[in-house]
């Protein structure tokens, strides 16, 4: 026994020594290294990057295209040999398709924007994903105390019910009832100490550093006191990243009708090229033409009408959708608003309830001392003060994340600063 009290206090000691050689991670630095380095938001930067190129003037139709051929031929000519070679360089424009080049371009636009929201929407992800992770190693340290100090006093009873056997003042059935707490609460500690682990693992790799990284986190918490359902709700159908890919997926379905339209009109364009011929049997030929060129599908056997309606009825389907969406959104405003008040509350009731918990283990314990309380009844209190104080700050960072889902949902995650 004596030396399994040796190891936990050997281990607590190890415990302390590496928290005071780490340094606080605070909540904007963790911020700041995941937006630098989250692997999602990197692939997200390159995707925007591919949409933005897509959108360019390079993609978009509007300027010519230039096309060079050349051959050489070994000839023979009324019994001489010679060489003949051909070069020709062309140009070509279309001047007209239907405003076909217009609405592809403007559409381009269109997804490249889309493209913008959805690079926001990962981000404000993995911003959430961030401070849950961050709360979780918060909350989990915050246990580690807890059960650390729960130790110390399983320890000091155990003590306590050593010194009072020899004395004979306590039975052994104390001690063993002492000694078996006290191992019960070394196990919950390094199970403690195993979650935390886990916990700043997953934190880092949501900030995209080293898996093995060691840190401490601020536990502080700061709640929003200017939130209301009004602001939040109308914020959410206006900023909401999922709402406004929705609204822009109508506009792009518009422009689809468009296109599909265009194909109902003539195409026009011009074409010039230039050709030579250098051989040795004959002197060098090259001139210039230039035509203009006029084409109309009239009749394509419906195909164009086909895809009109059908790109009509994306558009109406798409108009279903983001309706769909908007009262789901209000709806999820609305449940979240609801949590998160609850949430509110039951932080504060868990901040008296430990309050109570404290003051009925102070008397306890000074009980136990005069012998006046059992073994069984100082082991009640104490667990009730434990219970009490992981309940808070489980309490405590629910009602957090819940603010910050709040805040998403609303479209006002990014602008925040008040972690």
């Amino acid at each position: 026994m004596k030396m399994k009290h040796n190891l936990i206090v050997i281990l607590s000691l190890s415990m302390c020594l590496m928290a005071q050689g780490q340094e606080i991670l605070s909540k904007q630095t963790a911020l700041d290294q995941t937006l630098e380095n989250n692997f999602d938001i990197r692939l997200s930067e390159n995707d925007l990057e591919q949409a933005d190129n897509s959108q360019g003037i390079l993609n978009s139709g509007y300027l010519p295209t230039v096309e060079s051929s050349g051959s050489g031929t070994y000839a023979e000519f009324r019994g001489n040999t010679g060489t003949q070679s051909n070069l020709s360089i062309g140009v070509n424009y279309v001047l007209f398709n239907g405003f076909n080049r217009k609405n592809t371009f403007k559409r381009l636009k269109e997804s490249y924007n889309i493209s913008e929201v959805q690079a926001r929407q990962i981000v404000e992800n993995t911003m959430l994903t961030l401070f849950t992770a961050y709360y979780e190693v918060a909350r989990l340290e915050e246990n580690e105390k807890n059960q650390e100090q729960a130790l110390a006093i399983s320890k000091d009873r155990l003590k306590r019910a050593i010194y009072g056997f020899e004395f004979g003042q306590q039975t052994k059935l104390d001690v063993l009832n002492a000694e078996v707490d006290m191992n019960n609460d070394s196990i919950n500690f390094i199970e403690i100490q195993r979650q935390l682990a886990n916990a700043k693992r997953d934190l880092n790799v949501v900030m995209g550093t080293d898996v093995q990284l060691e840190m401490k986190v601020d536990t502080t918490v700061y709640y929003l006191e200017d939130l209301s359902l009004d602001s939040l709700t109308s914020g959410a159908l206006t900023n909401n990243a999922s709402l406004i890919q929705a609204e822009k997926q109508i506009e792009l379905g518009k422009y689809d009708v468009k296109i599909n339209r265009s194909t109902w009109m003539p195409t026009v364009s011009v074409s010039s090229a230039y050709r030579m011929t250098q051989s040795d049997f004959i002197p060098v030929v090259g001139g210039v033409n230039t035509s203009l060129n006029f084409s109309w599908n009239v009749f394509d056997g419906g195909r164009t009408s086909t895809n009109v309606q059908n790109a009509k009825i994306n558009v109406n389907s798409a108009e279903i959708r983001k309706n769909q969406f908007e009262e789901q959104l209000k709806r999820d405003v609305f449940n979240a608003w609801e949590t998160y008040q609850n949430l509110l509350f039951t932080y504060e009731v868990q901040k008296k309830n430990l309050e109570t918990n404290l003051r009925n283990f102070e008397r306890t314990d000074e009980g136990y001392k005069l012998g006046q309380i059992s073994s069984i009844d100082f082991r009640l209190a104490q667990v009730n003060l434990l219970n009490a104080a992981l309940t808070l700050s489980q309490a405590k960072y629910n009602a957090k994340t819940a603010e910050l889902r709040l805040l998403q949902l609303s479209g006002k995650l990014i602008d925040n600063t008040l972690f």
